[in-house]
């Protein structure tokens, strides 16, 4: 596979790393999940459950090794500096400064490897007057920007439905590590990455960002053209109490739309004023509840415009097209049996991504790992009883 030959070191836990990691993974890197002996990554045990397992760390770990090791004991920076001389890439969601209190910050990584890949994962970043600050997903987009731009014009701030900063940090830091691995073929020189999930929060409210910067005006909740301000770009009520989206922003998908509805008068109205487009979204509402969401597909599928009935999960599970692209994927874990893993967003037609084994157990390849680095049975088993693994 196409990152066969990288090794990762990820220190990482929950979302951030760990979907970032899982791509390195699905494409063929070696990626050991470094965990604390005893404890781990808590996603192993956060809910839903499947068994006694979190679903989420099932896909997220897929294809990675783990390794239980104590950073705070001698022995175990010993082994984790081995460890370090053979790797590409490393990843860590520590809050900065911990890694340099462990004595095994960038500056002293670099010197045991000059072209190593050092990711850290952060809130905040590395720097800033928030930098040591605790917080989560909904924190950084709330600094950022973005929650304000979610919700009703007549309701607060909705919590997003997706951690769009800790996903959209773990994209950044994935895009990073290819860059500065791409690097090092011209430099020979590893890389620093520093993301900090609400920077990357930040430059994904572009639209709302890149409006105010240019005209100094605050973008209107649930006001904007791609925020729920147009009758064109709307979630509407069917009559079933099902939902349907419209996304017919272009003059032909909206005329489609119109003539569909059988309502031809509206099509002039596309950019109608604020107040105007208000009207136009309780005329479109009371249409959809004329018909349930099924009804309105079938109306709406030979019609060329855009519109999407929102679907369940469940729904999403049996939905043609997302079979049709496989992500869904049948797989067997030795211990849970049967599971159903998510596919690969990223297509490569020569190269193709591969679940090449389960999420871990805590510390299962600890042995191979070790004997590797050049530790006898003797020695690890010594390690394990000093609680270094």
């Amino acid at each position: 596979m196409l990152l066969e030959g990288i090794k990762v070191l990820d220190l990482t836990r929950l979302l951030p790393g760990p979907f970032c990691t899982m791509f390195l993974a699905d494409f063929g890197a070696e990626v050991i999940k470094v965990e604390e002996p005893g404890k781990g990554d808590y996603g192993r045990w956060s809910p839903p459950l499947f068994k006694v397992t979190g679903t989420r760390h099932l896909v997220v770990n897929r294809g990675k090794k783990s390794l239980t090791l104590n950073l705070k004991k001698p022995e175990g920076k010993e082994v984790f500096l081995r460890l370090v001389r053979q790797a590409d890439v490393l990843v860590e969601g520590f809050r900065p400064g911990v890694m340099d209190r462990l004595e095994l910050g960038y500056e002293r990584l670099k010197e045991a490897n000059p072209g190593l890949v050092y990711c850290a994962i952060t809130g905040f970043g590395q720097d800033g007057p928030y930098r040591d600050r605790a917080g989560h997903d909904l924190n950084y987009v709330s600094i950022a920007g973005v929650l304000d731009n979610i919700g009703a014009s007549d309701g607060p701030p909705v919590i997003p439905g997706v951690q769009i900063a800790d996903l959209g940090g773990s994209i950044m830091a994935l895009v990073g590590i290819l860059m500065a691995l791409l690097g090092r073929e011209k430099t020979g020189r590893g890389e620093m990455i520093d993301i900090s999930m609400t920077d990357v929060s930040f430059m994904l409210g572009i639209n709302a960002a890149a409006q105010y910067a240019a005209l100094r005006q605050n973008p209107r909740r649930g006001g904007e053209r791609l925020t729920g301000g147009k009758a064109c770009y709307q979630v509407y009520r069917t009559g079933d109490d099902r939902y349907i989206s419209i996304g017919a922003l272009e003059e032909k998908f909206w005329a489609g739309l119109c003539r569909a509805l059988g309502r031809d008068d509206l099509i002039p109205e596309l950019d109608a004023p604020p107040a105007r487009q208000k009207e136009l979204i309780e005329i479109l509402q009371a249409i959809f509840l004329t018909r349930t969401r099924d009804e309105w597909v079938q109306v709406l599928e030979p019609v060329d415009t855009c519109f999407a009935p929102v679907l369940t999960m469940d729904e999403v599970f049996r939905n043609p097209q997302l079979q049709s692209r496989e992500m869904f994927l049948e797989t067997e874990h030795p211990v849970l049996g049967l599971l159903t893993q998510l596919g690969f967003p990223i297509k490569l037609k020569e190269t193709p991504g591969r679940i090449t084994s389960p999420a871990p157990e805590m510390g299962e390849h600890n042995a191979g790992i070790l004997s590797g680095l050049g530790y006898s049975a003797e020695d690890i088993d010594s390690l394990r009883q000093k609680g270094v693994v």
